[in-house]
Protein backbone atom coordinates (compact mmCIF):
# COMPACT_ATOMS: atom_id res chain seq x y z
CA UNK A 1 0.00 0.00 0.00
CA UNK A 2 2.66 2.55 0.95
CA UNK A 3 4.78 1.78 -2.12
CA UNK A 4 1.83 2.76 -4.31
CA UNK A 5 1.31 5.95 -2.26
CA UNK A 6 4.98 6.91 -2.71
CA UNK A 7 4.88 6.26 -6.47
CA UNK A 8 1.65 8.23 -6.82
CA UNK A 9 2.90 11.22 -4.78
CA UNK A 10 6.07 11.41 -6.90
CA UNK A 11 4.10 11.04 -10.15
CA UNK A 12 1.65 13.74 -9.05
CA UNK A 13 4.61 15.94 -7.99
CA UNK A 14 3.18 16.25 -4.46
CA UNK A 15 6.26 14.99 -2.60
CA UNK A 16 8.34 18.10 -1.89
CA UNK A 17 12.07 18.43 -1.16
CA UNK A 18 12.68 20.27 2.15
CA UNK A 19 15.87 21.89 0.81
CA UNK A 20 14.87 23.42 -2.53
CA UNK A 21 11.04 23.14 -2.21
CA UNK A 22 10.81 21.51 -5.67
CA UNK A 23 9.06 18.16 -6.26
CA UNK A 24 11.08 15.07 -5.34
CA UNK A 25 11.93 13.14 -8.48
CA UNK A 26 13.07 9.68 -7.34
CA UNK A 27 13.11 7.08 -4.62
CA UNK A 28 15.23 4.02 -3.94
CA UNK A 29 15.57 1.11 -1.51
CA UNK A 30 11.92 0.71 -0.46
CA UNK A 31 11.38 -1.76 2.40
CA UNK A 32 8.29 -2.81 4.27
CA UNK A 33 8.88 -2.99 8.06
CA UNK A 34 7.64 -6.17 9.73
CA UNK A 35 5.88 -5.96 13.09
CA UNK A 36 5.27 -9.68 13.56
CA UNK A 37 5.11 -12.99 11.73
CA UNK A 38 2.84 -15.73 12.96
CA UNK A 39 2.88 -19.25 11.58
CA UNK A 40 0.71 -21.86 13.14
CA UNK A 41 -1.25 -25.00 12.25
CA UNK A 42 -1.72 -24.27 8.56
CA UNK A 43 -2.40 -20.60 9.10
CA UNK A 44 0.08 -17.76 8.83
CA UNK A 45 -0.02 -13.99 9.06
CA UNK A 46 2.32 -11.07 8.54
CA UNK A 47 1.74 -7.71 10.19
CA UNK A 48 3.58 -4.68 8.85
CA UNK A 49 4.60 -1.62 10.81
CA UNK A 50 5.18 0.94 8.07
CA UNK A 51 7.93 1.27 5.50
CA UNK A 52 11.29 2.91 4.83
CA UNK A 53 12.43 4.51 1.62
CA UNK A 54 15.34 6.60 0.37
CA UNK A 55 13.96 9.81 -1.14
CA UNK A 56 16.13 11.57 -3.72
CA UNK A 57 15.41 15.14 -4.82
CA UNK A 58 16.80 14.63 -8.32
CA UNK A 59 16.72 18.32 -9.28
CA UNK A 60 19.89 19.58 -10.96
CA UNK A 61 20.74 22.20 -8.33
CA UNK A 62 19.92 20.05 -5.27
CA UNK A 63 21.74 16.97 -3.94
CA UNK A 64 19.34 16.25 -1.04
CA UNK A 65 18.47 12.64 -0.22
CA UNK A 66 17.25 10.98 2.95
CA UNK A 67 16.49 7.46 4.19
CA UNK A 68 13.28 7.76 6.19
CA UNK A 69 10.24 5.96 7.51
CA UNK A 70 8.45 9.31 7.77
CA UNK A 71 8.11 9.75 4.01
CA UNK A 72 4.48 10.89 4.36
CA UNK A 73 5.74 14.11 6.01
CA UNK A 74 7.13 15.17 2.61
CA UNK A 75 3.77 14.92 0.82
CA UNK A 76 2.19 18.33 0.29
CA UNK A 77 -1.55 18.00 -0.21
Amino acid sequence: MSLQQIKQAIADRKMICPECRAPIGKFDKYTELTASVWDGAGDSDLETAGSKVTLICGNASCAWSERTEYWSNYIDE
